[in-house]
């Protein structure tokens, strides 16, 4: 069946204060309707080596990516795709809303899903760094939907046409490898701020079957899937909250000499000092087909099929 997320979205005091943020608000939208955020950022891809180097490397490149690139999206601008804000959102009762829209086919996802359990004390520290300066520019991820994207058998870039009962080979396919995969105890090792606004949760593997180890199992599984995936295989990610627009400085802050990307340095700094080495056990994946454009981000229509990690090769849990 069908489902729609539960809601989550960013109160406004009235319509009209959405306005001020929408040139920079039109870049990182254009990102979310393109798709979750991409490895071209820190392309070429990690070089071949130990995966405990590879991600360490990426990861690196990840948190110099804001200091190396700025803030690029507070810079605005117009897009290849004359989008508006209007195009994505909408003001619903005094709140953003998304302005979900149909994907033709469906984006067929699979997912790594955090529990809420775990969750739920993230979203909490990220909320209460964050939204004193971002009350009406900020997008936060429903914590009850915080997953870690690890392969698609269909995405918007390479659409593959599937039928029904395609589709239901492809989670027969996708069960097998979860039947063979073992739950994962994992540690939270930075929050980052990319250029283009995204919050980003970047995770060690302490136990369990390595992210690319699974995605490898996937490509096996899913050989009509399509040769270029999202995301480099080492990554194991999650997107906490999305920055729409400028912050809102305290009075007395000299705007003449104010340093956007010390600040939000600033933030950073205070949400790896509550949350950074956090723990969390995973032991679901998602196989979701996506009939809204990023459903799974947005609260959009998705259908979810829910595996358990079942560890049948002996591996250490």
């Amino acid at each position: 069946m069908a489902t729609k997320a539960p809601s989550c979205s960013t109160r406004f005091r009235s319509p009209a204060s959405a306005v001020w943020f929408l040139p920079a608000a039109v870049f990182i939208l254009l990102l979310l309707l393109l798709g979750r955020p991409t490895m071209d950022p820190y392309a070429p891809a990690t070089p071949p080596g130990p995966v405990s180097s590879r991600r360490a490397d990426l990861y690196g490149r990840m948190t110099r990516d804001l200091d190396e690139r700025g803030a690029a999206f507070l810079k605005g601008g117009e897009t290849s795709q004359s989008l508006t804000l209007s195009d994505l959102f909408e003001v619903r009762d005094g709140a953003v809303v998304p302005r979900l829209k149909a994907v033709d086919p469906p984006v067929r996802a699979n997912v790594l899903y955090l529990d809420p359990v775990f969750a739920a004390e993230i979203a909490k520290a990220v909320k209460e760094v964050f939204l004193p300066y971002f009350d009406k520019a900020i997008w936060f991820q429903n914590s009850s939907m915080y997953h870690f994207s690890m392969f698609h058998a269909s995405h918007h870039l390479e659409p593959i046409l599937a039928t029904k009962d395609e589709i239901e080979a492809e989670v027969d396919a996708v069960k097998g490898v979860t039947e063979a995969v073992c739950p994962l105890k994992i540690s939270l090792d930075r929050v980052v701020l990319t250029s283009t606004g995204v919050l980003l949760g970047l995770w060690q593997v302490e136990s369990g079957t390595d992210p690319a180890d699974i995605r490898s199992k996937l490509r096996e599984a899913l050989p009509r899937a399509p040769q270029k995936q999202l995301y480099d295989p080492v990554l194991l990610h999650t997107s906490f909250a999305r920055i729409l627009g400028p912050p809102k400085l305290p009075q007395q802050e000299d705007t003449s000499s104010f340093s956007h990307i010390k600040f939000f340095h600033d933030l950073i700094a205070q949400v790896n000092g509550k949350i950074r080495g956090f723990q969390a056990k995973v032991s679901e994946l998602w196989y979701v087909e996506e009939y809204d454009v990023l459903a799974l981000a947005l609260n959009g229509k998705m259908r979810v099929r829910r595996l358990h990690l079942g560890c049948n090769e002996g591996q250490d849990n």
